[in-house]
């Protein structure tokens, strides 16, 4: 519970634990010209920042601050969308931590049927008006499911973080200058 950029006015107020199920989003788009590469399917920036803001809805929910992106730690492209597809994006918190949640976001394009085309975790940060980290509530996991998906979000914190230390030792030891 130190976090070293949290002030003492941030940390005592903790707000109550919510549910992993009340602060789930879902939204949908149909894919027009306009969001489609010259074979007639979906950009995959376009798709990536479709999952951008399905997860920031559901940090926003979960948090009651301003969000931002800190890190889209995974993603995987399944199958292609086309023009005319329906997609509907389901984002769910995975784990709170002191001021960072893990968020994912499955992706289903609608046609002649439905299939899962694309799934990504992502890490947002709660922050005030000031750009200053916030504390969050914990998020509470009520089924199985989000028992396994809260638990996974701690296994892969612990892998971004040690990720994180190899990047940093892999820029010293090859003399890249350091950020600040």
């Amino acid at each position: 519970m130190n976090d070293p950029q949290m002030n003492k006015t941030q940390s005592a107020a903790v707000p109550a634990a919510r549910t992993i199920r009340s602060t789930q989003s879902e939204m949908t788009e149909i894919i027009l010209p306009n969001d489609t590469n010259t074979l007639g399917n979906l950009l995959g920036g376009r798709l990536m920042h479709f999952i951008d803001l399905a997860g920031a809805m559901v940090a926003y929910r979960h948090s009651r601050t301003n969000v931002v992106t800190a890190a889209m730690d995974h993603i995987d492209f399944i199958r292609p969308v086309h023009l005319g597809d329906l997609l509907t994006l389901r984002a769910s918190i995975n784990r709170a931590f002191s001021t960072s949640m893990e968020v994912g976001v499955k992706v289903w394009a609608e046609h002649s049927q439905i299939v899962h085309v694309a799934s990504a975790y992502l890490v947002f940060v709660a922050i005030d008006d000031q750009g200053k980290r916030v504390r969050i509530p914990e998020a509470t996991p009520e089924t199985a499911d989000e028992l396994r998906r809260y638990e996974g979000a701690l296994r892969r914190r612990e892998h971004r973080e040690a990720e994180a230390v190899r990047r940093k030792q892999a820029r010293v030891d090859s003399g890249e200058p350091q950020e600040h």
